[in-house]
């Protein structure tokens, strides 16, 4: 007897959570019931936008952001950067310095038959052992390849500051409007990495 008793309460339970959600979900249908009524004598007017109201709209209307923005990756090769005091390439004693990239970002917008990409990076520099440095400038380079062909590359020389006592520092670098064409279809990829 207990056990069945348990068991209405249970389905009880799950009936009034079913019916709760149920009653949210229709709830996001309805609209704005706290929105003012209407005034008697108003009717409704036709939703039909007018011709002149369509070309008014289009020509104010900012692009569309690209449903498919390409995407961003880090060169093989170029995620580190490496920097040893002396010529002593490879010994971790003479590191003077090295940079990486944490993170890589981009946006787009597709207008006119062109996509215009946004992109950039978040990195660190890091003293090593032998690094004293307050000053370091870094090589930075983006690419957009469209079907294996370069539509865009470009260097960017990063100033990077080192405050004392801090061992290390963060860089962001960010490039707006390269503007590629497209057509849709295309194979489009951005790179980025550090340039030797």
């Amino acid at each position: 007897m207990a056990r069945r008793i348990e068991t209405s309460v249970g389905i009880g339970l799950r009936l009034f959570a079913a019916g709760g959600i149920a009653m949210a979900l229709a709830g996001c249908s309805m609209g704005n019931m706290f929105a003012a009524a209407p005034q008697s004598g108003t009717s409704l007017q036709n939703a039909s936008p007018t011709k002149a109201e369509l070309t008014t709209a289009a020509t104010g209307a900012l692009p569309a952001i690209a449903t498919e923005c390409p995407p961003i990756k880090v060169r093989t090769g170029g995620e580190a950067l490496f920097y040893y005091g002396k010529g002593k390439v490879g010994n971790p004693r003479d590191l003077n310095y090295q940079a990486v990239i944490d993170k890589q970002s981009r946006n787009c917008v597709v207008s006119n038959g062109l996509i215009t990409v946004k992109m950039g990076v978040v990195g660190r520099l890091l003293l090593g052992p032998s690094g004293n440095q307050t000053d370091v400038t870094i090589p930075i380079r983006f690419a957009v390849e469209r079907d294996n062909v370069a539509m865009f590359s470009e260097k960017y020389d990063i100033p990077i500051v080192v405050t004392p006592p801090a061992q290390s520092s963060e860089f962001v670098k960010v490039v707006e409007n390269v503007a590629i064409p497209y057509t849709g279809g295309e194979q489009i990829i951005i790179w980025v990495g550090f340039d030797s």
